[in-house]
């Protein structure tokens, strides 16, 4: 496998974490628990199966969801007026690892949101995130019937390779730099933002997810 270095930087005059006038992009918190588990469970069969590579019904499903806002990682998520549409995992590569310089990435986009860029866009946030916590490596795992995953990968450059039924493609991170720091640190302030604005009053605020395999970078 060649693996390919991701491009993170966005175009040169948008502001880090905002599109405007299109869907909204932010970290996901604890708060947004109930939105993650109704995101899931309006997948259809296919869909649930591309992401999770099987069968999933509905008490998995929301089982899944549940633990998916403590579990080591972070994740994120792209909003269409006011509803999640699409998701983005980052995780420890390799079962019970949690110090790790690879990550996994999974991303979802719910049907009917497809083809404009949406994973792309998570894919972007998740890869500089890990970048600027010290991880060298990604990797994205697809069934091979999952065309949209594997152009998406390829289109960056990474060789996808067909492994144990699985297809699976790895992403060079550059180190991290000065400016990719900033950046991360000025979007994790607006999505906290857009997260407290985004509570029914009266509520708790959110709480930060762990990320007990991500270190800052050097």
């Amino acid at each position: 496998m060649s693996p390919s270095t991701f491009p993170i930087d966005p175009p040169a005059g948008r502001v880090p974490g905002t599109v405007w006038g299109g869907p909204s992009l932010r970290r996901l918190w604890p708060s947004d628990g109930p939105a993650v588990e109704a995101f899931f469970l309006r997948l259809d069969p296919d869909t649930r199966a591309s992401r999770f590579m099987a069968a999933m019904n509905d008490r998995t499903i929301a089982a899944y969801a549940t633990q998916a806002m403590t579990a080591p990682g972070l994740v994120v998520g792209v909003f269409v007026d006011g509803t999640l549409r699409a998701l983005g995992e980052l995780r420890p590569y390799g079962l019970g690892r949690t110090d790790a310089r690879t990550g996994e990435v999974a991303l979802t986009v719910e049907r009917g949101f497809r083809r404009s860029g949406l994973g792309s866009r998570l894919l972007r946030r998740l890869a500089e995130a890990a970048r600027n916590h010290g991880v060298a490596e990604l990797r994205l795992r697809c069934l091979p019937h999952n065309a949209p995953m594997r152009r998406l990968v390829a289109g960056l450059g990474a060789e996808v390779r067909l492994t144990e039924g699985e297809s699976e493609g790895a992403i060079r991170l550059a180190r991290a730099t000065p400016l990719s720091l900033w950046r991360e640190g000025f979007e994790v302030a607006l999505d906290f933002s857009l997260a407290v604005a985004a509570l029914p009053l009266p509520a708790p605020l959110p709480a930060p997810l762990p990320l007990p395999f991500l270190r800052r970078a050097a």
